[in-house]
């Protein structure tokens, strides 16, 4: 039959208690769940082994194949299993024999608890079974004859305690009632004591004549209450003395006392004291226990004497928490009175909170949420009251909580999201505590490690990534290295370093630069020009080996260093091939008189741009000056008739480079108050010749280099045209494999062709000079010349495409890239 909830019973309590040896059950699981309930069931004792207590599949709602995916079973924490769960039938039955007098004693009502656990997921279920009565026993006395000796003067209404009769059996089976075999002079009185027990007083009815009946023979009969009824007898003799008519008096009826449990041996408890009015050897009192039937006598004794109730044994209050003493007085003449002593029993916290582990789970993930189950305990404490009221706590701060769901069951639980990269490993320490003075506690130690998820996404040491190179680098130079960390381990924190797609100048950024997916390192893939472009601005993304992967961004900013690879550029004065520009200062000009201003670009940048102008050559260099910052030609001092018509200024132009690239201007000027004495004068300006012999010789030289060098090179490259050509002949001609041919140190980041560098000329002619002055310039760069064959032509140069002075008229155009 199955029962509701109910309250735990004292028999509960009992069984309960006698669990110290339970043993530690561990499920390791990665997500436990815990479902309870509750069952009773009652069943008469002395069960067949098999017999059927109930259905457990049914009265829990699960079937059958639950309890066997489950691996239903029973613990109990009894040495004996008095019962068995049959997982394939969903029953309950008896599987050792119950004595309900055994288990339970007197106690009702009798009852004993054990678990249903099941896993997948974790499922823990109570079953209370009580356990009925039977009529099994009989009353019993634990003497076969009780001997009295009464006096003949004893006055009726005497009381004579009798040996109370003792049954196993409880409720309606237990002990019912006595009855006293017929007699003139004495009835049977029955009472009940606090806790329900029967006992017999034996009350004369009619004194006693000693002259003629000295003794007699009786009989108790003790009936219980049982189908069918059960009996048990004792003999009762009964010896008559002489004339006593004062019986002792107790001076109180109920003696009330306290101990403490674990009291030690022979504490005192209480003092019991009689007096009878008789004289002489008939008021000698003497005491004893009346019953000692009930096994007090092991625990208590009363000296015959003084009455003095002392402690002979171990007092335990987790056994027993009230003893009743029944204390005779009697005196010479046998007269007795009888009084109860009551003593309660101190509980004292001599036991220490058990813990019992019934599962953990370890390791569990970081991304475990909130109140994620890691562990089940069990806590128990023999002491009752205060001292049995027990407090679970974790010792540490840590992100654990302990939650109560049943009666002494504590489940372990997260109670914050778990961070793996901030701690990995807890030692988790759960406290007991009982409220007793002073508390008892027991510590049980967990560790709980935290197994990894990927939820860190790489994070690189800067935010943005600045570098530098100079231009003209080699290939293949590394820039810089970016380097992520992940806090994560193993292959989530495995880095791969990825370049995002992106557009530099149209061109994708993977024509430009590299990344090693492994180390992070960046490399140029081509030379950089400064003039071209002046910085690279792209994203490197780093991506973790987790599923699904992590990743996060970066700027990456390479900033191109310029290099002092360009000379500046003279805007003004502008140089023409076929006219003469002179400049023309009056003769009433003032010292400071702005003449001209030479005005001059490099299309470098920084230092290497910041341009000083010098006077190189004049035809007079006290009367002309230039600024060195800002190019402007001035007078230094007055003009006068004698300076000369017709001044020749060369000025060069310098950048602040290393080494330093600088350009010459020739600056004509004429010191004239009116424009016909200019020309008047102009027609016969001749030139310095020692600048003329210079810039000539080095003209016809450049000219005779750039000439051989493109007549090799056409050579060559004729050749290996040929060349190829007749080996793709052989090879059409032939079952051989082709194999490419390239030439040594071959390389294409720069474009197409065999060279490594591109390799630039100018060649330069001055006016009315029979020589030519060659200038070579650097590597990196495309120019133009324009040649002018007439002795009035003048130098023009085309730097990347664009001539600097623009003659349209020019007879001839030369080009030429190496």
């Amino acid at each position: 039959m199955a029962c509701g909830i109910s309250p735990y019973s004292r028999c509960v309590r009992w069984h309960f208690g006698c669990g110290q040896n339970w043993k530690l059950l561990f499920f390791f699981l990665y997500l436990i769940q815990v479902v309870s309930g509750q069952i009773r069931y009652s069943i008469p004792e002395e069960m067949k082994k098999g017999s059927l207590i109930g259905n457990v599949a049914q009265d829990l709602g699960l079937d059958l194949k639950r309890l066997r995916s489950g691996r239903a079973r029973i613990v109990t924490g009894e040495n004996i299993q008095y019962t068995e769960l049959k997982a394939d039938k969903g029953i309950l039955v008896v599987n050792e024999r119950i004595d309900r007098e055994q288990l339970c004693r007197d106690v009702t009502p009798c009852s004993f608890s054990f678990e249903v656990i099941l896993e997948n997921p974790m499922e823990l279920h109570q079953i209370t079974v009580e356990i009925t009565d039977i009529n099994d026993h009989s009353p019993t006395f634990k003497r076969d004859t009780i001997r009295f000796e009464i006096s003949e003067s004893a006055n009726a209404g005497s009381r004579f305690p009798l040996t109370s009769a003792e049954d196993l059996d409880v409720g309606i089976n237990g002990l019912r009632e006595y009855f006293l075999t017929e007699n003139e002079n004495f009835v049977v009185k029955q009472n009940s004591n606090a806790d329900g027990k029967k006992y017999a007083e034996m009350v004369l009815q009619k004194p006693l004549d000693r002259e003629t009946n000295p003794n007699l023979s009786l009989k108790l009969i003790a009936v219980d209450g049982g189908t069918p009824q059960r009996s048990g007898t004792v003999n009762i003799d009964i010896t008559v003395l002489d004339v006593n008519d004062n019986s002792p008096v107790f001076n109180q009826s109920v003696y009330k006392a306290s101990v403490m449990e674990n009291a030690p041996r022979d504490t005192y408890v209480t003092t019991v004291n009689a007096s009878d009015a008789d004289f002489g050897s008939n008021s000698i009192v003497t005491y004893y226990f009346s019953d000692i039937s009930s096994g007090l006598s092991n625990l208590f004794t009363v000296n015959e004497q003084s009455g003095v109730v002392l402690i002979t044994g171990l007092i335990d209050y987790e056994k027993e928490k009230k003893y009743e003493l029944r204390i005779e007085a009697k005196d010479q003449g046998g007269l007795t009175d009888s009084s109860k002593v009551i003593i309660e029993v101190g509980d004292v916290n001599d036991n220490s909170p058990t813990i019992s582990v019934m599962s953990f789970t370890s390791p569990v993930s970081e991304d475990s949420p909130p109140g994620t189950t890691i562990g089940i305990i069990n806590v128990k404490d023999l002491d009752s009251g205060e001292n049995g009221k027990v407090t679970c706590k974790i010792e540490q701060n840590a992100p654990f909580k302990i939650k109560s769901n049943l009666r002494n069951y504590y489940t372990l639980v997260t109670d914050t999201i778990l961070d793996r990269e901030i701690v990995s490993e807890y030692n988790i320490t759960v406290v007991a505590t009982d409220a007793g003075m002073p508390p008892l506690s027991t510590r049980k130690n967990f560790n709980l490690k935290i197994s990894d998820v990927n939820d860190n996404a790489p994070v690189f040491s800067q935010s943005v990534y600045n570098a530098f190179i100079a231009e003209n680098n080699s290939p293949g130079i590394a820039v810089l290295t970016v380097r992520a960390e992940d806090p994560d381990e193993n292959q989530n924190a495995r880095i791969s370093y990825i370049l995002e797609d992106t557009k530099i100048g149209g061109s994708p950024v993977f024509e430009y630069i590299s990344i090693n997916a492994e180390s992070g390192v960046i490399h140029a893939l081509r030379s950089f020009d400064y003039e071209q472009i002046k910085q690279l601005v792209f994203v490197i993304k780093a991506q973790d080996g987790g599923s699904p992967p992590l990743s996060s961004n970066v700027t990456v900013k390479i900033l191109i260093k310029d290099q002092n690879d360009n000379p500046p550029q003279v805007l003004y004065p502008v140089q023409t091939g076929g006219s003469l520009v002179a400049e023309m200062v009056p003769r009433s000009a003032d010292v400071g008189y702005l003449v001209t201003k030479v005005v001059a670009v490099d299309v470098d940048s920084g230092q290497n741009a910041w341009l000083s102008y010098k006077l190189q050559r004049a035809t007079d260099r006290a009367l002309f000056e230039v600024g060195l910052q800002n190019g402007e030609i001035r007078t230094i001092r007055q003009v006068t008739d004698k300076d000369a018509v017709k001044q020749r200024l060369s000025v060069i132009v310098e950048d602040n480079g290393q080494p330093s690239r600088s350009a010459t201007v020739i600056v004509n000027v004429v010191v004239a108050d009116s424009f016909p004495e200019v020309l008047s004068e102009f027609t016969d300006f001749t030139q310095d010749k020692e600048y003329n012999d210079n810039l000539t010789f080095y003209l016809v030289l450049a000219l005779a280099v750039v000439s051989f060098l493109f007549i090799t090179c056409l050579v060559v490259i004729i050749s290996v045209k040929i060349y190829r050509w007749r080996q793709s002949r052989i090879m059409f001609h032939s079952n051989l494999p082709v194999i490419p041919y390239y030439p040594p140190r071959y390389s294409d980041t720069l474009g197409t062709g065999t060279l490594q560098h591109v390799y630039n000329y100018e060649v330069c002619r001055t006016t009315d000079s029979r020589k030519s002055d060659c200038k070579f310039g650097g590597a990196g760069s495309q120019n133009v010349l324009i040649m002018d064959p007439s002795s009035t032509g003048t130098m023009q140069r085309i730097q990347s495409g664009k001539s600097i002075l623009d003659e349209p008229d020019s007879p001839l155009e030369v080009s030429q890239t190496y």
